[in-house]
């Protein structure tokens, strides 16, 4: 056998055992301050892994189309950074964690109404301030071309998700006017909540999110479709937020246990990136208290350890 074909085996059989050991975990419950969340079926559980040369493997319900959520603040970081550079965003948003849910007011307040971080839903806010565009609705495609680029597919926007957020994301808005009291919110305060809770009710599958993360690990190129999508020089900083904060308050578990930059979504969605090589993808609605799949997080770190995918380790 071949090496890479000894390789594909590996990396498959890795997915599948993934699979089987997540499955029957317990635990956890699904978001229920979005009513479309809650409604979504618990037991199900998709794994997928998508390898800088476009090869991908799968196991469960992995082509089941949920809410990106908050992993959709990847893209429009990747968007922002873009256009206006990471020092940019680093200097008007920041790249520290903030040691506090994702939706923390306090942490905003602690910090004198800077977000800290774009991960987290008041820095999210901020960033899609920051797209550029002549208008909202300009703005919005752009964020929504960008989840598509690094998809490899037309990503949509699920009607029924965004008028479920839309009629609750009162919390949001909150945040959005403290963001713009302090100077951090650089468009008009209800078209960013607008446009950021847009980006958060598009419909993805497991292998779509392996497929995005496994653009980051090939520097930016799309594997499935060729296409440059993110500068070479962006791809670090971006990774380096998600290693900070890419699953909240539960980040530095994520890395002591998975070690590798990863962001989630209360949808159910989690996604790890090893850099040069693949990005995993797993999928299942109960979270834990920080906000983190359940079983999602169990794949991942079944799947970084027998692929030795650890950026801490030495072997």
């Amino acid at each position: 056998m071949s090496t890479k074909a000894s390789q594909s085996t590996t990396l498959k059989a890795a997915v599948e055992t993934a699979y089987e050991h997540a499955k029957p975990l317990g635990g956890g419950k699904n978001a229920d301050y979005i009513p479309y969340l809650a409604s979504v079926p618990s037991d199900l559980l998709g794994v997928a892994a998508v390898t800088r040369e476009g090869e991908v493997h799968q196991a469960g319900d992995s082509q089941y189309a949920f809410a990106i959520e908050s992993i959709s603040k990847v893209p429009t970081l990747a968007l922002v950074m873009e256009a206006i550079g990471p020092e940019k965003v680093r200097a008007q948003i920041g790249v520290d964690p903030t040691g506090l849910p994702f939706d923390s007011v306090m942490a905003l307040e602690l910090h004198r109404g800077k977000p800290v971080s774009p991960l987290v839903n008041a820095g999210a806010i901020a960033t899609a301030s920051l797209v550029p565009g002549a208008n909202a609705e300009a703005r919005w495609k752009a964020i929504l071309d960008m989840q598509s680029r690094l998809a490899g597919r037309q990503i949509e926007l699920s009607d029924e998700v965004n008028q479920s957020e839309q009629t609750t994301n009162f919390h949001n808005r909150a945040i959005a006017w403290l963001l713009y009291s302090a100077g951090s919110c650089y468009s008009d305060p209800m078209e960013a909540v607008d446009i950021y809770t847009r980006q958060c009710s598009t419909l993805v599958t497991a292998v779509d999110l392996a497929t995005m993360g496994a653009t980051l690990a090939a520097g930016g190129v799309n594997p499935t479709t060729g296409e440059r999508v993110v500068s070479a020089e962006v791809v670090p900083h971006i990774l380096a937020e998600m290693m900070m904060e890419g699953l909240y308050t539960g980040s530095g578990t994520f890395a002591y246990e998975v070690g590798l930059p990863g962001k989630s979504g209360v949808g159910g969605g989690v996604l790890a990136v090893s850099p040069g090589r693949l990005a995993l993808s797993g999928f299942s609605p109960p979270l834990d208290g920080d906000g983190n799949s359940v079983r999602g997080l169990a794949a991942l770190r079944s799947a970084s350890v027998s692929l030795r995918l650890d950026l801490f380790g030495t072997a």
